[in-house]
């Protein structure tokens, strides 16, 4: 991190001359533009101007109709980009360049844009204050990288891939040191941006890793995540390397996740641990975990946007199917982490790496509020394998069923507003429409000839 101060004067040492100015879009990616830092240093708290599309948009920027918000009938126009100082600080992949994280406002009302991701979830952590409580989290970003080079992957048409590792590298430091020329750039790169990385590690998949980043505040973890994930694409690409955190880019292999940590403090202590109680859990963290699991399904789709994250979801792969919680068990859904002591935590498996984080954090928070608010019972804690267990709940397994959900949602629509739930059903309709027009090469192996 870095103060205004601070950039000032390595602007006059040049050892800064660009400053990104940065938003964060519906799919969790960085977006904005390149200031010179002398223009960013006179004119930084007026802020800037984007298009209001990239909030209307999918993963191929593509501008669909359905979305209230904007338009061409209303004309595509401008949000102003205000950065969040706070957030300023050096890229040390990039030469001479700093970044700063922006919030979206309305032109006209100043006030802030409710389908922001950001904002999404600053809203939830602001009602969690009005009840005393400062939710905490952490992510976990899974991925795997791969021999060649994006440009190369895409020019072969996505085939033939490779990762670069050719094992299964899980907790092996034989096999991690051959992805170290890559993965200590972003340990170093992340701890000087001021990112508390813990460490990386191979993960249960040939040719897949795991980077774990210290919990923080919920914004600050979101933050952190975004931050992260440009970070391994970035300097992986730099050293000719692609790096992927699709949900399941192989339909034979494990998928990634990005499991999300959550407790709630209040004066600096885990208000989820009671020394007392079953496992070390206080009675408001029971009715916490007892929101998330009734509403889970009502929050999939923020864990889960895509056709693709539903393909993750398959038993034995340490990727939940079903909506159980348990006691240091990676067969369900949620599960209790640190038994006993002062950090007990819950850490929700749902969500694959290709998630939203700002949505994603934002969906729990509103589960698990609305279970606090609720004073939900929790049910006992599911044991053995989960995957075969009888009359549990199961994990949403399209994105279709997930969509319906969302849309019928009373909770969300109360926690989060209606046209935010309409905004990214909308997304998801998008995402559903665009899938169901295309002709896949499995339609073509399948009936090309024998159809």
């Amino acid at each position: 991190m870095m103060s205004f101060e601070t950039l000032a004067q390595r602007a006059q040492t040049g050892e800064i001359d660009t400053v990104l100015v940065c938003i964060i879009d519906m799919q969790g990616r960085l977006m904005g533009k390149r200031f010179h830092v002398a223009h960013f240093l006179e004119h930084a708290q007026e802020g800037t101007h984007c298009c209001n599309y990239l909030l209307a948009t999918d993963l191929e920027m593509n501008t669909p109709d359905g979305y209230a918000t904007t338009s061409w009938q209303s004309g595509y126009g401008d949000y102003v980009v205000k950065p969040d100082l706070a957030t300023l600080r050096p890229m040390p992949w990039l030469e001479a360049t700093a970044m700063v994280l922006c919030d979206l406002l309305d032109p006209r009302t100043e006030a802030p844009v409710p389908q922001s991701p950001r904002q999404i979830l600053k809203a939830q952590i602001a009602r969690a204050g009005a009840l005393g409580f400062a939710p905490m989290m952490a992510t976990e970003l899974e991925f795997f990288l791969f021999a060649r080079s994006y440009d190369a992957i895409r020019e072969s048409g996505w085939r033939d891939l490779e990762t670069l590792v050719r094992y299964n590298q899980d907790y092996s430091i034989q096999f991690t040191g051959r992805e170290e020329y890559i993965m200590r750039p972003v340990r170093n790169a992340l701890h000087a941006m001021g990112v508390p990385v813990e460490n990386s590690k191979g993960e249960a998949e040939t040719g897949q890793e795991e980077l774990n980043i210290r919990y923080g505040g919920a914004l600050t973890a979101a933050d952190q995540h975004v931050l992260a994930k440009q970070a391994v694409k970035e300097i992986a690409e730099q050293k000719g390397h692609g790096a992927t955190f699709m949900a399941k880019w192989r339909s034979d292999r494990v998928g990634s996740a990005a499991h999300l940590h959550q407790s709630l403090f209040a004066e600096g202590r885990n208000v989820f641990h009671d020394p007392d109680g079953a496992h070390g859990m206080s009675a408001l963290m029971g009715h916490y975990v007892a929101g998330l699991l009734k509403y889970a399904p009502d929050c999939t789709l923020l864990m889960a946007p895509y056709i693709n994250s539903y393909k993750r979801f398959v038993p034995g792969t340490f990727a939940p199917t079903k909506l159980a919680w348990s006691v240091d068990n990676r067969t369900s859904a949620f599960r209790l982490v640190g038994e006993g002591s002062k950090g007990v935590r819950i850490e929700c498996r749902i969500p694959g790496a290709d998630m939203n984080p700002y949505l994603a954090c934002a969906a729990q928070l509103a589960a698990g509020l609305a279970g606090i608010e609720e004073e939900l019972p929790l049910p006992p804690a599911a044991t053995g394998d989960i995957y075969g267990a009888e009359d549990v709940p199961e994990v949403p397994s399209t994105l279709r069923e997930a969509t319906a959900i969302f849309r019928k949602s009373k909770m969300l629509r109360k926690a989060l507003g209606g046209p935010v739930v309409d905004h990214y059903t909308r997304a998801a309709e998008v995402e559903q429409e665009d899938y169901d027009r295309v002709v896949t090469d499995y339609e073509l192996r399948r009936g090309f000839e024998k159809a």
